[in-house]
């Protein structure tokens, strides 16, 4: 009894994930005796979260005990049925006919069920791999099966997905890049590159922010999208961001020397902003440069303020007190915390470029930054506008009291090599007339 309790999920009385892994693997073993095949269906709610913000938990969870029911009243012979935990279900089967047994599942799912008074019907999207078709042992098939599952949510949800060739050219390639990926970081594929922030009002560069780029030797040059967020998914990120401070620092601390700039601008990942001890390994890793504190400015961004702003706080203040400043990214893209920037040493706002993009085809749009100019000016906060791509967007936000810029109309992201150039033009003195004696 108390080994079954152990293997049950308490909500729906379906088998809970411990007891779907061992099952699979089992499942699977048998199956290579006997040459028979096993499908593995994934499945996930579309709408749950909406319904428990909008019902609240005790109504999603009297949702996923009557689907749990209706998933085992559905069951065929033989079959396992497990809740993997939140709005994820499996159904592991031995039916040939996979495409009928999903097409039932799909019915199951989108089957209204009353709560409070209410017809409910979120309905679900599942993904299914096939033994040994598609995948040779466990842990492949959950991944395939995964994979299914994302694709038929992308497609709108409400349907089901096969994994099939084309998301096994995908899976090879994604496995590939990150081989890839893990040798590039200590061979210093991973470099830095620049992009210059100009005055409002002067034009001139004062400042660059730093972007990583990923000299691959058979690809090119790849943008941060197509390898960081896998990056953070194989927890790869932070030893990224460290190879890529440390050598735009040795880059950049000769330019803050010979004061072709003032500001060196560093992105930092959410996930390194969760580590409590983030800021102390950021000073530690700046006082074995040649950059002065003051030199540096910090960007983070205005979610991890809502996710911990405890932890963001003490992050702040400890890099304040050493002289780092601290911008807030992406201001304007969802809740801007003007709270935080009455009670936190923030310097700088960044403006996203999705609002600047509004510029000019919005009046609404322009009304908004300039009510938010007005409010960061009003803190005594310095406003960088980032995402400036014609002369129209640059006239609007000198007007409208922006401090700074970057973006296309004024440059491009470019190699150190370029940007010293760059800033050796503009630092060059300018050459006196003769006068004539």
């Amino acid at each position: 009894m108390t080994l079954r309790l152990a293997q049950t999920d308490s909500l729906t009385g379906l088998v809970n994930r411990g007891a779907f892994t061992s099952g699979l693997c089992e499942r699977l073993e048998a199956a290579r005796d006997t040459g028979a095949g096993v499908a593995l269906f994934v499945i996930d709610l579309d709408r749950f979260k909406s319904l428990n913000d909008s019902l609240g938990h005790h109504a999603g969870d009297l949702l996923l005990a009557d689907l749990g029911r209706r998933l085992r009243e559905d069951a065929g012979p033989g079959e396992l049925i497990a809740r993997l935990g939140g709005d994820e279900f499996a159904v592991i089967s031995d039916n040939p006919d996979v495409a009928a047994r999903a097409e039932r599942l799909a019915a199951a799912l989108s089957q209204p069920a009353e709560i409070y008074g209410r017809q409910v019907a979120p309905g679900g999207s599942i993904g299914v791999a096939v033994f040994p078709r598609d995948a040779h042992d466990a842990a492949d098939l959950q991944r395939f099966a995964d994979m299914a599952l994302y694709r038929a949510k992308a497609r709108g949800g409400r349907a089901w997905s096969a994994f099939d060739a084309e998301l096994r050219a995908e899976s090879e390639h994604r496995r590939t890049l990150e081989a890839e990926l893990r040798r590039a970081i200590p061979a210093g594929e991973i470099v830095p590159w620049f992009q210059p922030i100009v005055d409002a009002m002067t034009g001139r560069m004062v400042g660059v922010e730093v972007l990583a780029r990923w000299n691959h030797p058979e690809k090119g040059l790849l943008a941060p999208a197509a390898f960081v967020p896998m990056a953070e998914e194989l927890g790869l990120i932070r030893a990224i961001d460290e190879t890529v401070f440390e050598a735009a620092c040795a880059r950049t601390a000769p330019w803050v020397a010979e004061g072709w700039i003032e500001l060196v601008a560093c992105n930092v990942s959410p996930r390194d902003l969760l580590d409590p001890g983030f800021s102390r390994k950021l000073i530690g890793r700046l006082a074995q440069t040649d950059l002065p504190a003051t030199a540096l400015c910090v960007e983070i961004t205005e979610t991890f303020l809502l996710s911990d702003l405890g932890l963001a706080r003490r992050h702040i203040e400890r890099l304040a007190a050493k002289g780092v400043r601290v911008a807030l990214d992406d201001f304007g893209t969802g809740y801007s915390n003007l709270r935080a920037l009455m009670h936190l040493p923030i310097q700088t706002v960044k403006l996203d470029r999705s609002l600047i993009d509004g510029i000019g085809r919005d009046p609404r749009v322009s009304k908004l930054i300039a009510s938010m100019l007005h409010a960061a000016r009003s803190l005594g906060v310095r406003i960088t506008a980032e995402g400036v791509e014609d002369e129209g967007q640059a006239l609007f936000l000198r007007s409208a009291g922006c401090d700074r810029m970057q973006g296309y109309f004024f440059a491009k992201p470019m190699p150190g090599e370029a940007m010293e150039t760059l800033l050796r033009e503009e630092n060059a003195p300018t050459p006196r007339l003769a006068v004539a004696g």
